[in-house]
């Protein structure tokens, strides 16, 4: 450990954050970066303690070696900060930006302290490694001539690709849209994650070998029995993209959007694209422009997507903006039924919070109500009582007599999850088994469907879930991929790099 007395000298710091007022009027990353020597205090905090379970089942999934980078970093070694960081993560500059960061709500010394900034402290490793040249191309050696097509570029496709190219194979990425990233480039805000990140990885990824192939729709504008032909394996990586629907009465009416088409659309017009280019690609999406500009928003669902649809209505304009939320309000800390290490569904207020949103809970909308031209005017709205399960968990709920209510509303977005990948098109013409929430059949560490030579990783297999789980699923599911391919593999669970293949 860098310094022993650390987490008793210093307390916890962030970044400062460019104010309210100004971060409003664009669509840029408004937090700042710490200075190299408050980098180092920051990271002297990790106690280096015996059992680290910010690396354990409870904290990263990808088993990142947080202890070991921190006491780099504490030393400024930064060369050895970023070697290790990057031997269990392909992207942190992805997860150092959006990742909610269960590795800091298992830390240790969060038992009854502020924990360790790991978040921003990965964050800082990967752009000073970016500053000082150490990210090179890792280029194999040793070409397999085994060929492996990824469909799909999210964050679980990306590292699926990283992985298997690093084993030396010929990899192939298809992705439908205009350009890779998938929900990290069209639905996670600007403002949050710039897509300069974006293409700089890809950029990397395109010199290390692989392919990329973008407006590549398969089942659609690319044959899947052409691709079955051509390659040794599939990895399918197409994420969960059918959102849940409220079907409520008045769902018909103009002015009511699913969340994912609205960021989409912003995120576009900041690339100076347009933002209706492959909006036949949404599945059940109107495909008509979504702005918040002059009208009072209602987002619908208490996530992390819905804290986003916040951040963009007020970035566009919007006269006012609430955020419903069918459960009750969450403690304001741990309670005994949520004890430490395990993550703790606690209130949280994001940075999109901060710059202005009225936030209900126990909120049911029951109805969509129409101005005289089947416009969104108001919504209907009940408040819910909620009765607990023994272990404190909202188990049912009743309407409160009374309380019925109309609110005004001209934009309502649902961001209330997803329910499956989208099966019509490509999952249909393979003919790969569901699981009873219709997300692609494979067991977990195995990673393979019905169909052998098609495997399948990320939010696409597993449901909807974290960037940082999509990128563990991916790299996990490269070397089954690769043990498929080969009968072994030097993808060792856990490392990004093989060294012994890679210049």
């Amino acid at each position: 450990m860098g310094k022993p007395t650390g987490f008793i000298e210093f307390t916890r710091e962030l970044p400062a954050k460019r104010p309210v007022s100004e971060r409003l009027n664009d669509y840029k990353e408004f937090t700042g970066r710490f200075t190299e020597s408050k980098l180092a205090t920051q990271a002297s905090r990790c106690m280096n303690c015996g059992v680290p379970f910010c690396h354990s089942h409870n904290g990263c999934p990808l088993g990142n070696l947080i202890p070991e980078f921190n006491d780099a970093v504490y030393r400024k070694s930064w060369r050895e900060a970023y070697e290790i960081l990057t031997s269990t993560n392909n992207f942190p500059e992805f997860t150092g930006r959006i990742c909610p960061a269960p590795c800091e709500t298992a830390c240790v010394l969060g038992i009854n302290q502020p924990a360790v900034t790991i978040e921003e402290i990965e964050k800082h490793i990967i752009e000073i490694a970016f500053e000082k040249g150490f990210v090179q191309p890792k280029i194999p050696n040793i070409r397999t001539g085994k060929k492996v097509a990824v469909i799909g570029s999210g964050p679980a496709g990306l590292a699926a690709a990283a992985q298997l190219n690093y084993a030396g194979h010929l990899v192939t990425v298809f992705e439908r849209d205009d350009a890779a990233g998938g929900l990290l480039r069209y639905g996670i805000p600007d403002f949050k994650l710039e897509k300069w990140v974006i293409d700089r990885r890809v950029n990397v990824l395109e010199e290390e070998g692989v392919e990329f192939r973008y407006h590549a729709n398969v089942g659609v504008n690319v044959s899947i029995n052409d691709l079955l032909r051509e390659f040794q394996a599939i990895v399918l990586a197409g994420g969960s993209t059918i959102p849940r629907e409220l079907t409520i009465p008045g769902s018909y009416l103009k002015g009511i959007h699913f969340a994912v088409p609205f960021l989409k659309q912003q995120n576009k017009r900041n690339a100076d694209r347009d933002p209706l280019a492959n909006a036949h690609l949404e599945s059940n999406i109107l495909q008509e422009e979504i702005k918040a500009a002059g009208k009072h928003v209602v987002v619908i669902g208490g996530g992390d997507t819905g804290s986003d649809c916040v951040g963009t209505s007020n970035r566009q304009g919007a006269l006012s903006v609430t955020q419903f939320e069918l459960m009750p309000t969450p403690p304001g800390s741990r309670t005994p039924f949520m004890p430490w290490p395990t993550y703790p569904m606690i209130l949280k207020t994001s940075s999109s919070h901060e710059e202005g949103c009225e936030r209900e809970w126990a909120i049911a909308t029951k109805q969509f109500l129409a101005d005289d031209k089947d416009n969104l005017r108001a919504l209907k709205i009940v408040d819910l009582e909620w009765q607990f399960s023994e272990d404190q968990r909202p188990s049912r709920f009743v309407e409160i007599p009374g309380t019925e209510r109309e609110i005004p509303c001209e934009l309502a977005l649902l961001a209330m999850g997803f329910v499956h990948p989208q099966h019509q098109g490509l999952l249909e013409e393979l003919g790969v088994d569901y699981d009873e929430r219709g997300n692609v059949k494979a067991a977990e560490k195995k990673y393979q469907t019905n169909i052998p030579k098609v495997f399948t990783a990320g939010d696409m297999r597993r449901g909807q879930s974290l960037v940082v789980w999509a990128i563990s699923e991916g790299r996990e599911c490269a070397r089954k991929v690769d043990e498929f391919l080969m009968g072994s593999s030097l993808l060792e669970t856990k490392d990004a790099s093989l060294v012994s293949l890679a210049v």
